[in-house]
C-alpha cells in the first residue's frame, strides 16, 4: 500500500518510521516532511495545509492511506475533503475535529455531559473576561478559544500576569481569530498526564498514557513550549486509572460526538490533570501528542497501519491492541533562542555516532547540500526504550552530547524522579 503522511514534525518522522516496519507498506510519502523523513520516504513540497494540493497530489499517485499529523489541517477539514473523493484518511472530520479546535465547544461539550473537567467560563469581551479574572484571582487558566500552535494556554500564576494573558490574546490578537472568545478556567492541583486512544466512531481501544515536560528549562523553569521531552508510561498509571479514565471520560465523550453527529474516527488525546477528585480534563486534541508520539509508537507491537485501516473501515473491535514491555524516554533537543526567536540553518554533527539503542527523530530538520541543518524551533527528539525507565534515561543522557548543533539546548531532568537518582 501507498502511504501519505501529513506534516513535517518529530510527531510525522515516529509515524513514517512506524509505518515503515509494516510489510503491507509499498512507499510512503511525507508532505513536507523533513530530514528525518527523507531517509524512510519521499518528502513531497506541499504544506500540511494546503488541502487542495494534497488531494491532487493523492488522487494522481493513487494513494491507499492519508495520515494527518497536525491539528491545522484536521480543523480545516482535510479528512472530509478526502472522503469526499473516495480516498481514506486518517483523522476526524472538521466536525469532530472541534473538539480540539474549539476550547470553548470542547468545554460546553463536557458539561453537557458532566464529563469532569476544571470549571470555567468563556467571554468574548475583553472587560467582561477582566472583571471575572479580578473576581476570581490567581492563579488562574487563561485560554484562547481556537488553534494556537500548543501556545494558546496561560496558567497565570499571579491576577497581572493573567490580565496581560488577556491583553495578548483578545486585545493584540498574539494568536489572530483563534482568540476571539477566551476561556477562563480553575487551576486544577495533581499529577499531569496524557492518554491516547483509537477510536473508529464506535469502539475506543485504548493506547499508552504518557507524561510530557512543557517548560524549556530543567525544574519547571522558563516559558511554556510545544514539549521538552516526554516518558511512557508514567509510573503511577496502572489499569484502574485505565479504566476510570475511559468509563468517566473517553467512552461519554465519544458518545457525545457521534449524538452531535460528528462521529469521532482516528486519534483522540487527552491532557488530564490526576486530581484527589479523580481524573479530570484539561483539554482534548484531535491527533497524536508531540512529543508523547514520539515515546509511545516505540512501544506499540501491533502493526500501526492495522490498526489505521482498523479505523478507517470501522473494524476496531476486531483487533486487539499489543504493546512491548517497558518504558520510553525522549528528550527534545531545540535551538537557542527557543521558544521565542531562533537562528536556522545551523549544521548537526553526530547523529551517525549513536548506539542502535538510541532513535533520533527529527522535528525542525533540513537537508542543505546534502547536510541535516536546523530549521525550527524544536529539534530533534532523542528516544531510547529499556527494561526501566532509569535504564532508558541514562542511555539518552550518555550519548545524546555526541549530537551537536551551535547554541543546542535540552532539559537534563527528563524522567529523572527521586526513586531513580
Amino acid at each position: 500500500m501507498k502511504v501519505l503522511v501529513i506534516g513535517s514534525g518529530a510527531r510525522e518522522h515516529a509515524i513514517v518510521w512506524k509505518l515503515s516496519q509494516s510489510l503491507k507498506v509499498s512507499r510512503i510519502f511525507a508532505a513536507p516532511g523533513n530530514a528525518g523523513t527523507a531517509s524512510l520516504a519521499q518528502n513531497i513540497a506541499l504544506a500540511a495545509t494546503d488541502i487542495d494540493a494534497l488531494l491532487t497530489f493523492a488522487l494522481a499517485e493513487q494513494i491507499d492511506l492519508t495520515v494527518v499529523g497536525p491539528e491545522a489541517p484536521l480543523a480545516d477539514g482535510i479528512v472530509d475533503a478526502f472522503n469526499a473523493e473516495g480516498l481514506k484518511a486518517f483523522g476526524p472530520t472538521k466536525d469532530a475535529a472541534r473538539i480540539e479546535a474549539s476550547k470553548v465547544f470542547s468545554k460546553d461539550l463536557m458539561e453537557e455531559y458532566s464529563i469532569p473537567c476544571a470549571y470555567g467560563k468563556s467571554f468574548t469581551d475583553f472587560n467582561e473576561a477582566k472583571n471575572y479574572v479580578i473576581s476570581q484571582g490567581a492563579p488562574i487558566v487563561v485560554k484562547a478559544d481556537g488553534l494556537a500552535a500548543g501556545k494558546g494556554v496561560i496558567v497565570a500564576a499571579t491576577t497581572e500576569e493573567a490580565l496581560a494573558a488577556l491583553n495578548n490574546i483578545m486585545n493584540d490578537k498574539a494568536f489572530g481569530e483563534a482568540g476571539s472568545k477566551v476561556l477562563v478556567e480553575e487551576v486544577l492541583i495533581g499529577k499531569e498526564m496524557s492518554f491516547f486512544v483509537f477510536c473508529d466512531g464506535e469502539t475506543v481501544a485504548p493506547s499508552k498514557a504518557a507524561c510530557d515536560y512543557k517548560r524549556i528549562y530543567a525544574g519547571g523553569k522558563g516559558p511554556n513550549t510545544g514539549g521538552m521531552g516526554s516518558y511512557c508510561p508514567p509510573l503511577i498509571y496502572n489499569t484502574t486509572i485505565e479504566e476510570t479514565i475511559m468509563e468517566r471520560i473517553i467512552k461519554p465523550t465519544v458518545k457525545a460526538l457521534k449524538d452531535k453527529d460528528s462521529l469521532y474516527k482516528g486519534v483522540l488525546y487527552v491532557g488530564l490533570m490526576l486530581t484527589e477528585e479523580g481524573p479530570k480534563v484539561l483539554e482534548f486534541n484531535a491527533r497524536f501528542g508531540d512529543p508523547e508520539t514520539q515515546v509511545v509508537l516505540p512501544l506499540l507491537k501491533t502493526d500501526l497501519l492495522t490498526v489505521m485501516l482498523a479505523v478507517v473501515e470501522g473494524k476496531l473491535k476486531e483487533l486487539k491492541l499489543s504493546w512491548h514491555e517497558g518504558f520510553c524516554v525522549g528528550v527534545v533537543m531545540a535551538s537557542e533562542g527557543y521558544p521565542a526567536s531562533y537562528p536556522k540553518g545551523l549544521p548537526i554533527s553526530g547523529l551517525k555516532d549513536l548506539p542502535q539503542s538510541i532513535t533520533v527523530f527529527h522535528a525542525g530538520t533540513a537537508l542543505k547540500d546534502g547536510v541535516v541543518v536546523t530549521n525550527s524551533g524544536r529539534v530533534l527528539t532523542v528516544t531510547a526504550r529499556a527494561a526501566t525507565i532509569n535504564d532508558a534515561r541514562e542511555i539518552i543522557y550518555a550519548n545524546i552530547d555526541k549530537i551537536n548543533f551551535e547554541g543546542r539546548q535540552y532539559r537534563r531532568d527528563i524522567a529523572l524522579f527521586k526513586e531513580n537518582s
